[in-house]
């Protein structure tokens, strides 16, 4: 699918950046771009249950045989949907499906805004979520999270970068976070203060948006001066419709770490079970494999933490 010109690459063409696109370059780009957003493939298809972690699931679990996991299905290339606009695909669900698998159990999806998740996992709505979560102190007030990939935070400004925006010179300017996200909470404020107000500039203005489609909506229309956002997300879109915008380099250096982790309520029963069946994903070829399909082998890790 060709569009013409950029605002429409952003706003018209957002499912084919977001939700249609592939990792890929080149002659054969298209030709992978549509292998993998079509195929529906389960990883977990012939995966068979690891008996350590399912000594430790509680009785509740097997009797019912389900686990709901929830997810904001709008985030290639870790969390979104496969051309038939119903198939969850990516990383996270993956690894959901992989942890499940372990378990024994099936899996239920639940497609929710990011920033509902926590309030649905503490009410019981669902189980689990997989959804490139950071184990905040905040979040670990109510969540159980087990460390399962780690990733990293890039800035993406208009293509060619006329602003002359640097990582360390975001001053004043307006920098898109997502709802709910780690870059909003977190990151963000605490680079603004450590780059800006404590050097007297101003303070970088954050503006929270719904989702990273909306972001580059407005990225595109210049309404915003820049995104602060996944860098393999951006790196994704990026290589599915070049010189639509620019991705700073290096990362951003936010003084922290970049874990993801899988998030449960606070002590709840499921949590050593979970835990053992993530381990086990963790040393599975299937995870690699997932790793590699999707563009992020430097994200691997070996140790499903619990925190």
């Amino acid at each position: 699918m060709r569009i013409r010109t950029k605002v429409q690459t952003v706003v018209a063409g957002l499912a084919v950046v977001w939700a249609m696109a592939a990792c890929g370059s080149g002659a054969n780009s298209d030709s992978e771009a549509d292998s993998k957003t079509s195929s529906t493939a389960d990883i977990s298809e012939g995966v068979q249950p690891d008996p350590a972690a399912g000594k430790l699931l509680p009785q509740s679990y097997k009797d019912k045989g389900e686990l709901t996991v929830a997810m904001d299905l709008h985030y290639p290339p870790t969390t979104f949907l496969a051309d038939d606009n119903s198939t969850p695909i990516g990383l996270n669900p993956d690894i959901a499906r992989l942890v499940a698998k372990k378990l024994g159990l099936k899996l239920k999806f639940e497609n929710t805004s990011f920033d509902t998740i926590i309030p649905g996992i503490d009410g019981g709505r669902y189980d689990f979520t997989v959804t490139t979560m950071s184990p905040t102190a905040e979040r670990l007030k109510v969540l159980d999270m087990i460390d399962y990939f780690n990733s990293g935070l890039s800035v993406a400004v208009s293509a060619g970068n006329p602003l002359n925006i640097s990582n360390d010179d975001m001053c004043g300017r307006n920098i898109a976070v997502t709802k709910g996200s780690n870059a909003q909470l977190k990151h963000l404020p605490n680079i603004s203060e450590w780059t800006c107000t404590s050097k007297g500039k101003p303070a970088i203005n954050a503006v929270t948006l719904p989702n990273v489609q909306e972001a580059l909506t407005q990225l595109a229309s210049k309404r915003i001066d820049g995104i602060l956002y996944d860098t393999p997300s951006l790196v994704w879109a990026d290589q599915q419709q070049p010189n639509t915008f620019t991705i700073l380099s290096p990362q951003v250096d936010t003084r922290s770490d970049h874990v993801a982790a899988i998030g449960l309520k606070k002590g709840s029963p499921l949590t050593p079970a979970l835990q053992k069946a993530t381990q086990s994903v963790l040393e599975s070829p299937e995870y690699k494999k997932s790793l590699g399909n999707w563009g992020l082998e430097s994200g691997a890790i070996t140790e499903a933490k619990l925190n």
